[in-house]
C-alpha cells in the first residue's frame, strides 16, 4: 500500500493497480462529498467480489466504510482484510485505528502493538507509534469504553432475590 491507486473516471478498481491506497480515503471525512463516498464504496464493494482474495481491497473498503460512518460493516471488512493476509500492516493498522476510534482502548492498545510489529519501515513504525501514545494518553486520562469481562450471573441472582423478598414483604402486608 505504499503506492496510490489513481481512479481513472468510473473504471472498476482493479488489484493489477495494487497495493491499493485510494487518496479520498486518506482526507479528513467532512470534505468528501457522502456521493462520492458511496460511489467509492460501492466499486470497492464490486472490486471485492470480483477478487475476493484482496487484502488490500478489503482495506480500502473497511476505510471507506469507516468515513461514512459504518462502524460494524467496517470492523468487518477490515478483519476480513486480516484474515486473508496476517502480514498486512495496513489492514492490521486501520483495523487498531477504529478500535481506537470506536474508545476501545485496551483491544486498540493489543492490535496497534501487533501493527507495530508489522511495520516495515520507518514511517509505519512511527505511526503506530503515535497512535500507541495516543491511546495510553487517552487511557490515562480515563476516556474508554469498560470492557466487560466477567460474568454478571451473581449480581442478577442477587437481584431476583432482592426483588423476590420485596415483593414477598409488599404482598405480606
Amino acid at each position: 500500500m505504499e503506492t496510490t491507486l489513481q481512479t481513472i473516471g468510473r473504471a472498476p478498481i482493479a488489484p493489477a493497480s495494487l497495493p491499493v491506497l485510494l487518496p479520498t480515503l486518506w482526507r479528513d471525512p467532512h470534505t468528501v462529498p457522502l456521493e462520492e463516498l458511496r460511489e467509492i464504496i460501492s466499486r470497492l464493494e464490486l472490486a471485492c467480489q470480483e477478487h475476493p482474495g484482496s487484502a488490500d481491497l478489503y482495506t480500502c473498503l473497511g476505510m471507506a466504510r469507516a468515513m461514512n460512518h459504518e462502524a460494524y460493516l467496517s470492523l468487518d471488512a477490515l478483519e476480513h482484510a486480516r484474515r486473508l493476509e496476517p502480514a498486512s500492516f495496513w489492514a492490521q493498522y486501520k483495523y487498531s485505528e477504529l478500535l481506537y476510534r470506536l474508545r476501545a482502548l485496551p483491544r486498540a492498545e493489543k492490535e496497534t502493538l501487533a501493527a507495530l510489529e508489522l511495520a516495515r519501515d520507518g514511517a509505519q513504525a512511527a505511526m503506530a507509534r503515535k497512535q500507541l501514545q495516543e491511546i495510553r494518553r487517552l487511557t490515562r486520562d480515563g476516556t474508554q469504553k469498560p470492557e466487560w469481562d466477567k460474568p454478571l450471573t451473581r449480581p442478577a441472582a442477587w437481584f431476583l432475590l432482592f426483588a423476590a423478598a420485596a415483593s414477598l414483604v409488599v404482598v405480606l402486608r
